[in-house]
Parts: C-alpha cells; sequence; structure tokens
C-alpha cells in the first residue's frame, strides 16, 4: 500500500515531486509509524465490516481501528467479538485470492482492534485462527503503568501463540492520572517506564482527548481546535515533552480525534482563508468544507504538527483525505531539509534558504529535516506549484 495509491499514477506523477514509497505490514517499524496517517476508527459490531475495510482501502484509508471498547455498548462485546473473527476470515479469504491471482490488488489496510482488557487479546489471536496474519495489532485503553504491563504482556504471548512475525501495540493516554496535575508528573514516568520496557512493540502512542475533556466535563465546539482548550493543551504539551523527544527515545504521538462531520451553528468565522481556493478555482471546495465543518478539522492538524504530532485518530471517512494532504510535504520544506542535511554541512552553519525567505541553521533544525524527511518518504513531496488544495481536490474525485 502507499499513500495516495486509489489515485491514478498519472495524476500522481502530476502531483508529486517524489511519491509515497510502497509499504506493507512487515516494513519497519519507524516507516508505519509515521505512515499511520488518518487512523479511522470503526465499530466491530458493523454487519459488512469487511466490505466497509475494503471500500476504506479504496478511497485511500492505509489504518483502521476495530474497536470493542467504548463505541459499543457493554451488552453487544460478545456478539462483536463474534462478528469480528467472522469478517476477519471473510478478508483472509477475498486478500488470499487476490494474492494468488492479483498481485497487483490493493493490500488491506493495517488492521488494528482496540479491545477493552488484557484477557481479550489472546483470546481474540486464538479464535481468528489463520486469519491473525492480517492483523497489525492491538489499540490499548486507558493506557497507565499498571494496566499498561498487563496490556503489552498479553500482545507478547498472543504473538507466541499465533506465530505471527509481530503484532503491535498501540497504547491510548486517556487517563485522569495523565490529565490531573498532581499526578501528571508521575503517571508519565511510569507510562515512559513501560513503553520504554516493550519499544520494540509499541508502534505509537495515541491521545484520548475526549476523555480528557469528560473529566472535567467539557466538550469543545467546532470553532474550536484542542489547543484552544487550555487543560487538554497543557497534557497534550506534557506527553509531547516525555514521550516524544528527538533524541532518538522518543514514540510517534499522533493526533486526537475531530468529533464533527455536520454542520453547527457557529460563533466565530471561518478558520479556512479564502486565497487558496481562489487562486485555485475551487470556492465551492471552500464552502464544502466549511459546510462540514472541516475548516476547524484544518486548523488542528496544522496544530498538531506544530505541537509535534504525526497522524490523527478519526471517525469519519470524510476527514481522511484532509488529513493526508496536509501531511504531504511541500516543496519547499523538502528544500529546506534537505540543505540541512548535506554532508558537507556537518560542522553546522547557517544558509538562506532556497527559497530565500528564511535562515535555516544547521545544527537546530537537523531533528526537524530528519523527521520531515521520513514524512516525505512516507506521504511524498508536492512538485513547487503544487499545494494542499491540490492534493485535497485529486484525493476527493476518486
Amino acid at each position: 500500500m502507499r499513500h495516495f495509491g486509489h489515485i491514478s499514477p498519472t495524476v500522481r506523477k502530476d502531483l508529486f515531486h517524489q511519491e509515497p514509497v510502497e509499504f506493507t505490514g512487515a516494513s519497519p517499524a519507524r516507516i508505519l509509524a509515521a505512515a499511520l496517517g488518518a487512523t479511522l476508527y470503526s465499530p466491530a459490531t458493523r454487519p459488512q465490516l469487511a466490505a466497509d475495510v475494503r471500500k476504506q482501502a479504496g478511497r485511500g484509508v492505509v489504518s483502521m481501528v476495530l474497536c470493542l471498547e467504548d463505541s459499543i455498548s457493554d451488552g453487544d462485546v460478545a456478539g462483536a467479538e463474534e462478528n469480528l473473527v467472522r469478517q476477519f476470515a471473510r478478508l483472509d479469504r477475498e486478500q488470499a485470492g487476490y494474492d494468488a491471482h492479483d498481485p497487483d490488488a490493493a493490500e488491506l489496510p493495517l488492521l488494528f482492534v482496540r479491545v477493552r482488557t488484557p484477557e481479550q487479546i489472546p483470546d481474540l489471536a486464538r479464535r481468528l485462527g489463520g486469519s491473525v496474519r492480517r492483523l497489525a495489532g492491538f489499540v490499548l485503553p486507558k493506557f497507565d503503568e499498571s494496566r499498561g504491563i498487563a496490556f503489552l504482556e498479553a500482545v507478547a504471548h498472543a504473538e507466541a501463540a499465533s506465530g505471527v512475525p509481530r503484532l503491535y501495540a498501540m497504547p491510548v493516554l486517556e487517563t485522569p492520572e495523565l490529565l490531573h496535575l498532581e499526578t501528571r508528573v508521575e503517571a508519565l514516568a511510569g507510562i515512559s517506564r513501560t513503553v520504554n520496557e516493550h519499544r520494540e512493540r509499541v508502534l505509537a502512542l495515541r491521545l484520548g482527548v475526549t476523555d480528557f475533556c469528560s473529566a472535567y466535563g467539557l466538550r469543545r465546539t467546532p470553532d474550536m481546535t484542542a489547543y484552544d482548550v487550555q487543560i487538554v493543551a497543557g497534557v497534550i504539551a506534557d506527553v509531547v515533552n516525555v514521550l516524544s523527544r528527538a533524541d532518538g527515545t522518543g514514540f510517534t504521538v499522533t493526533g486526537p480525534v475531530w468529533e464533527y462531520f455536520r454542520s453547527q451553528q457557529r460563533l466565530f468565522k471561518p478558520q479556512l482563508r479564502r486565497s487558496p481556493f481562489l487562486e485555485e478555482g475551487v470556492e465551492e471546495l471552500r464552502t464544502a468544507l466549511i459546510e462540514h465543518d472541516l475548516d476547524g478539522l484544518l486548523r488542528e492538524i496544522e496544530l498538531d504538527r506544530a505541537n509535534g504530532l504525526l497522524g490523527k485518530t478519526c471517525i469519519h471517512p470524510a476527514h481522511v483525505t484532509p488529513v493526508h494532504a496536509l501531511s504531504v510535504v511541500s516543496h519547499e520544506e523538502f528544500s529546506d531539509a534537505q540543505d540541512i542535511l548535506r554532508p558537507e554541512r556537518d560542522g553546522g552553519g547557517v544558509m538562506r534558504s532556497a527559497y530565500t525567505n528564511k535562515m535555516n541553521e544547521v545544527k537546530p533544525h537537523r531533528a526537524w529535516a530528519e523527521r520531515t524527511m521520513l514524512r516525505a518518504e512516507v506521504f511524498g513531496v508536492a512538485k513547487e506549484e503544487v499545494g494542499f488544495v491540490d492534493l485535497l481536490t485529486a484525493g476527493l474525485q476518486v
């Protein structure tokens, strides 16, 4: 699979200076963590779940979470587990047929199951049988040091028992102890100890901002991003501070969910500037984004990246293409990163950018440049004249 693999090669050639790379579930963890992109959540109760997975793959989704936790009621868990096993068996049969007769057929997205308890993990892996090979791993809710150890050990046991090369874990950081100021430092330290002991298994860390808001009876409106809710912005900053450092010890931390997908009554002006859409002659696209409350999503995606987050939890397919379009590296970013990382500049120094609009400092900007080149690898580099509106339009037309 690859990002923007659902659009034609001809269109990709027109859009990209450097196309996104292809990857599989067996690719290195650093590639998979960066490539998660818009991770689409779906309740495991959906009767046509296998067909839903294939449909979303055809629309550019490369990672999905099939949820047994908060998205379904307590009374539906047993039925959801049974449905999950049936749907995985169907996906496995279909994909085996494609692999045998059509080597160019689209690969399934990276599929994760969000469980409720550690005990579910080995039990589900056993019940999946041979179709467990289509499973990338598990999402671990309400993750802290005490629960996290049991969860991660359960993933390791499931992997060993099923014989698959790797089952990854994606902990969700969402407990009140992480939010409350008096317990946050120790909670972060405990999470850090736990995920570092299982570093080879932890693909990425996810933020449960809805649970953070719940602890204080808050809910952000579509006019506001997570960063406008100061109590949430503070904990995001501290999570990045402790768990996502650029010194080789950090993990990929993904952006919080955007809850809205239909127009709500507004208090503030739309956040989406008119000028890029006027230049491209697609003012109707701007209107549609605003009508579906996606201008707030676009603002939050930009703030996610500015604050050190990569990828995003999504609960609606309409959110996927905007996340991916804004994840593509611009030609200007790529040019700056290349200049900073040139071998002859290992000693440091300062230079004017090729775009002649900023100064690039080799040593302070090196970590940024390395992260930018990783993002360029998995999401591609836009051509010099190609902008976000072009990428978004191409993705939405499929």
